[in-house]
Order: structure tokens, then sequence, then C-alpha cells
């Protein structure tokens, strides 16, 4: 036996469950994390994540299949590949999600996961910088957690101008969209910790390094689980030298790779739809025919402005004389631009009066960018809109035996009436809000969609939403929990048929958290931890 437990993936989950397993001296741990250290500046100033999009040595980089309902497109799909995963990579949003979104889980048979149940666990998780504001409820929130939760150090003027604007449309004012209310307009709270990024790779693993019983492998690609019969016994990884090594695991494996990489680990190990699995070279095991299954991901709808005041896009100014005075700005004062993170004000809002809880989020940035991350050569101002429960479900299927072929990415993006709506609606709800004095008088024109592009012409809505929205990097569902035959985990995240394995991370989710995914993945690790620690 080389460890008790082996964690493949250092990401969200991953550093967690390393955090509070090696917390008990007697568990020997081995954390296997695919990419490298986390040692570019880039990873820990919060703009930093800009460069960190498509940068190939800390993100897999994926794409996805020509998707028909983007008209044939293809989308990039960043996902973390350093100490941290995603967390390092991300854009910095601290988002629970909808009481309403635990209680689901429960009620579709998970029990243990309904929001009385979870809140605990956010809480135990969550902390804040040392002589910050108490400006939360503290049965609600949590304060000596290890994962700093933040307000930005600095907004800009324009988004709190939407904020107002948003106000003026008629939608109410949240201060705190990570209580029980989730509904309203305000701002981002952040992984941010006294103005540098706190992946979980810094709040979690970081300060344990140093325990006996952690061993941590990077550059640890794992090729497979291993099996003898209906039990998983350890995983095989290549090392950086391309030399296969084998682990044995002399309690549990434990994935954490992520809503691609942990399902494409276990059909890779002949575990999932045994034609499929046939079909692309790999010997079928066990049958799990919900592996890959029911992907969701929330999809993004971009409308930019030009404005007639200064945002921070590079216009008048030189791109080198811009950088320097960002970088002034944060290695003297840990503010300005380069403190930002991906947004700073949001909203959550139903696109129908008769709805229960919101159906879309709103992204807001003083800046804007095109689709290989480039900024406008104008004054920019972005506020993107996302359905937050799709109906639609996509897909990761295997493209042949060989880890280090990427497999097939199908999202199936507006593949329902619902989908279509919703988005549209959200679409006309942001030209509401920008319609509205304060933010009205500071925009120049509307770039996209564009004039041409009319509010009640339902299918020219739709038809530009087709060609031009983008994921926003929230792929969950692949290796779903639940009791049914569709899924691959139980209420205890254990696999369906195979003793000493689990999947821990934002594939387990049976159904799409209403927000970011980050918060929801550490919380799920927490949840794990303690299972496991309770036998």
């Amino acid at each position: 036996m080389d460890a008790d437990y082996i964690i493949v993936g250092a990401g969200s989950a991953g550093c967690v469950l390393a955090n509070r397993l090696t917390a008990d001296p007697k568990n020997k741990v081995i954390l296997l994390e695919a990419g490298g250290k986390d040692n570019s500046s880039f990873i820990h100033a919060p703009a930093g994540f800009v460069k960190m999009l498509r940068n190939e040595k800390y993100n897999w980089c994926y794409s996805t299949e020509p998707d028909p309902g983007l008209n044939g497109r293809r989308l990039f799909w960043p996902r973390g590949k350093t100490l941290g995963g995603s967390s390092s990579i991300n854009g910095l949003l601290y988002v629970r999600g909808q009481p309403s979104d635990y209680d689901r889980w429960r009620q579709l048979g998970n029990e243990g996961w309904g929001w009385e149940d979870v809140l605990p666990l956010f809480k135990a998780t969550e902390g804040r910088e040392e002589g910050a504001e108490d400006q939360y409820d503290s049965d609600l929130r949590g304060s000596d957690g290890e994962m700093t939760v933040s307000t930005p150090r600095s907004r800009h003027p324009l988004s709190e101008k939407w904020v107002e604007s948003a106000i003026a449309a008629g939608y109410p004012y949240n201060p705190d969209h990570n209580a029980e209310q989730q509904e309203g307009v305000g701002f981002f709270q952040t992984t941010i910790a006294y103005g540098k990024r706190h992946s979980t790779a810094n709040a979690f693993l970081k300060p344990i390094r140093s325990r006996p019983n952690l061993r941590v492998n990077t550059h640890a690609h794992v090729q497979n689980v291993d099996l003898d019969g209906k039990r998983c016994t350890g995983i095989t990884y290549k090392d950086r030298s391309g030399r296969l090594v084998s682990l044995k695991a002399g309690r549990e494996v434990i994935l954490s790779a992520g809503s691609i990489g942990s399902p494409q680990i276990l059909m890779l190990s002949g575990i999932g739809n045994p034609d499929h699995l046939s079909e692309n070279g790999v010997q079928p095991r066990h049958e799990l025919s919900g592996v890959g299954q029911a992907m969701q991901d929330h999809l993004q709808a971009k409308m930019v402005h030009r404005m007639s005041v200064p945002t921070y896009n590079r216009e008048g100014k030189s791109l080198m004389r811009q950088a320097a005075i960002a970088a002034q700005y944060y290695f003297v004062g840990r503010n300005g631009p380069l403190s930002m993170p991906a947004a700073d004000a949001t909203a959550f809002l139903k696109t129908h009066p008769d709805l229960e809880t919101p159906d879309i989020q709103f992204h807001v940035q003083p800046f804007s960018y095109d689709a290989e991350g480039n900024l406008h050569d104008f004054f920019g101002f972005t506020s993107t809109v996302c359905q937050l429960r799709p109906e639609s479900r996509g897909q990761i299927l295997l493209n042949g035996p060989d880890p280090a072929t990427y497999p097939k990415i199908h999202p199936n993006y507006l593949s329902t009436e619902t989908d279509c709506r919703t988005l549209v609606e959200g679409i006309r709800i942001a030209r509401t809000i920008a319609a509205q004095s304060p933010l009205a008088s500071h925009i120049a024109s509307e770039y996209l969609p564009g004039s041409t592009i009319q509010s009640d012409d339902y299918d020219a809505m739709l038809d530009w939403a087709r060609g031009h929205a983008v994921t926003i990097f929230h792929p969950s569902g692949t290796c779903k929990m639940g009791p049914g035959p569709d899924a691959v985990v139980d209420a205890k995240l254990k696999l369906h048929g195979i003793a000493g394995l689990r999947v821990v991370d934002c594939s387990i989710m049976p159904e799409l958290t209403s927000g970011n995914t980050n918060a929801p993945t550490i919380m799920i690790a927490e949840k794990a931890s303690r299972m496991i620690l309770a036998g």
C-alpha cells in the first residue's frame, strides 16, 4: 500500500480533501496533479485570469465539438491544470447558489444534501480578511474558515452606476446574494485575500504542505483507476518523463479531476456505457451508462456598450503605459485594475414575476474584449446574462483509448424552448437596465448585439445569441449523484457498484447550482471529507 487515500486532482475539491483527510496523522494521503506548481504571477494577481484563459501550461484549453444550438460553432473551454485547479485561473467569484438548489438535490433522492445540511459546510470553509467589517448575518455566513471571502477593494464607477440603473429599473438591492435570499442587484463577493487570489491551493493546501502524512505529486497525469473485480485498488499515472507509475490505495481512490477529467478517467478505466467503451478501444469492466452524461453548463450572452467615459480598455493610451499604471496601483496598494475579479457588479433576477426564484444572472465588467481575449480599442463596458438552471443536457465522450487525447465535448446548448426564451428575455432585461439613468448618460452606442437587432424580434434575438453566446465555464453533472439508473455516485459520492472509489467535484451535481461553481465545489469536498472520516 502506498497510501490510505489517493486523490486525483489538486483543484477546488482536491485541495480541501487533502487538508481534511491529513488532519488525522494516521491517514496517509497522496495528492496527484496533472499540471505543475501555481507559480505564475498572473495566477496570483486577480486580473491575471485574462492571461490564464489560453495559457496551456496552466490550462487544459479544451474545445467543444460543433454545437447545433450555436449554429455549429465550437467553444473554447478553459479548465485549470495546476495546483488549485480552476480556482487558480477562474474569475474569483464566490457564489453559493440558491437554497432551493440544494433542497432540489435532496428531493431527487440525495439525503443529507438539502440547504439545512450544506449551510454549516459553507460556513465551515468561509473566512474573511483580518479586521474586515462583519457585514453579513453570522447565522448564515462563516468567518473562521480557510477560504477568504471578500468584497473587491475597488469598484469601477460605471459598475456602481449599473447597479443604480438596475434599481431604477425596479429591481431590489441585495447586500448579500450568498444569504438565503439571492434575488436582487449588488456586488460580487470574491476569493481575494489582501489583494491576491485565494485559490484552494493557497487556502487549504499550502498551510499543510509540511504534514508528514501528505505527499503531493505534480505533473502526474492519471491514465486510469486500477480494478480488481468490482473494487478499485489504486491508479496508474504518467509522470513528467513519460514513465508509467502505479500506486496502491489501502482505503479509497478519490477522483477530483473535474467535470471533464473525472468521467474521462472512469471511461478509460472501463467504467461507463459498454458499447461506447468498446467503440473506442476500451475493454468494458463495469457498466455505468451515466458516466459522461447529464452535462450542464451556463451559457452567457454578452451585451457590450461603447462608453463616453474611460473604462479599463486601453483607448487613448499605449498598452505599455496602461500596464505600467495598473502595475503601480497594484503593487503599491493592491488595488486598481489588476486587483479586480472577472466582474464586480451582479444581479440575480427573474425573467417572469411568477417564478419562485431568479432564473438569470448578470456579470458586469467595466471593460470588454473579443473572442480571443484581446481588449477592444474603445471604452468598452460589458453586462453578460446567463440562464441559471438550463434544461439542456450534453455529454462527454471518449475520442479513443489514449488518455492524452482530449474527449469529445457536446454541450448541446439552447436545445430546449425554455433555455432559448430565458436567454432572450435576459438580453431584453439587460437593455432595459442600460436604458436607465445614471448609466444611460455615459453610453455612446450599443456595440453588441447592436441596433439592428430589435428586442421585439424574438427570432433575430435568438439567432444573435446562437451566433455569439459563449460558456461562462461551469460544466457539471457528468458523474451525477443520485439513486437512479442514470446516476454515477450515491449520496455518499461512492461509485455505484465499485468499492473503494468516490468522485468528489462538481461533476457529481445532479443539477447545476444557480451561480458560479467554485464555492459549491468547495462545499462538496468539505462534506465528502466528513463522510470519509466518519467511515
